[in-house]
């Protein structure tokens, strides 16, 4: 069978090895493809693996040995799946393989805004320790976790496993999701509506799916609930949040600072709102991209073809 990639450099820059999709079928690794590319490169592909490059309706049906599609990640919104089921074309994604990598993240980001990691070693470079007239100085007020409330929207693997760390931190626990009733049996924790998680939580962290109900989840009706200070966290995506009025509620102050590894538009335009507000970490949607995380998401990939070659479909989303 031909398999094509479309978009392979973000899974593997060069770190992992290939070689077991290969053993597959024939293939053809792009490290990229634009949307106009995307026919003259897989016109007579039986299997297509995708991670952002987008499959509309009108592109699948210029595909007509297609009868496969692998999605390189958990979100499916890349590929219309409509027009695939229609087609008779096998879906499938790869579910929970960046859980660890993105609750870590979520408190890599929450610690750098209450530990201001950064700031205090870059001034330790630039001479102001040495300089100091203490043994040890603060630039800015550190924050201690243990005790605070964090809310967590969204109770799948990832926010499950961000519960567990900020229990493990000593803090309290609200969780918001759109069916608390299949989790109450297992969770410690308290469910609660969004709007009294906005406004009880010390630290709100975005990790739910993207659906026409969270889009803009954050806005400016929602942002004025939040506590004087509160902190916000999103490793989901950047369009649950209105950036523009993210952007204004750390202008204003009573937003206390934002760590997001997701933005609304990616890569960014240049004159994002967030870019010149105060108080606002960007890193640039590197939360799923541990090399563990990865491998574990090739070797899903390939498992996931072998079972479709095979007969037996697994991760089948259409």
């Amino acid at each position: 069978m031909k398999i094509v990639v479309l978009d392979g450099h973000t899974m593997n820059p060069g770190d992992l090895d290939w070689a077991p999709l290969k053993e597959l079928g024939t293939c053809l690794i792009h490290p990229r493809t634009e949307v106009d590319d995307i026919v003259v490169r897989a016109h007579d592909a039986e299997m297509i693996l995708t991670n952002k490059t987008v499959l509309s309706a009108a592109t699948l049906a210029l595909l007509p040995k297609l009868k496969y599609i692998g999605i390189l990640a958990t979100g499916v919104n890349v590929v219309d799946l409509e027009a695939a089921a229609k087609g008779g074309v096998i879906v499938t994604n790869v579910p929970g393989y960046s859980t660890n990598a993105v609750a870590q993240m979520v408190f890599a980001l929450l610690l750098e805004m209450t530990q201001h990691v950064g700031l205090h070693a870059e001034m330790v470079r630039q001479g102001d320790w040495a300089s100091c007239d203490d043994f040890s100085f603060t630039a800015l007020p550190l924050l201690e976790l243990a005790g605070k409330t964090i809310g967590i929207v969204g109770y799948g693997q990832i926010g499950q496993q961000v519960a567990r760390i900020a229990t493990a931190f000593g803090m309290e626990v609200l969780l918001q999701t759109a069916h608390p009733e299949k989790y109450r049996h297992e969770a410690v924790s308290e469910f609660v509506d969004i709007d009294k998680l906005f406004s009880d939580a010390d630290i709100i962290s975005l990790n739910c799916p993207l659906t026409a109900e969270t889009e803009n989840l954050v806005n400016t009706a929602r942002l004025a609930r939040i506590k004087q200070g509160a902190l916000l966290i999103n490793t989901g995506r950047g369009q649950l949040i209105d950036e523009q009025a993210v952007a204004e509620a750390l202008e204003d102050g009573y937003l206390g600072g934002y760590a997001t590894d997701v933005l609304a538009q990616e890569p960014p335009m240049a004159d994002n709102p967030l870019f010149a507000a105060p108080n606002c970490i960007i890193t640039p949607h590197i939360a799923w991209a541990t090399i563990a995380a990865r491998q574990r998401l090739l070797d899903t990939v390939i498992a996931n073809i072998a079972a479709f070659q095979s007969g037996k479909p697994q991760n089948q989303v259409v």
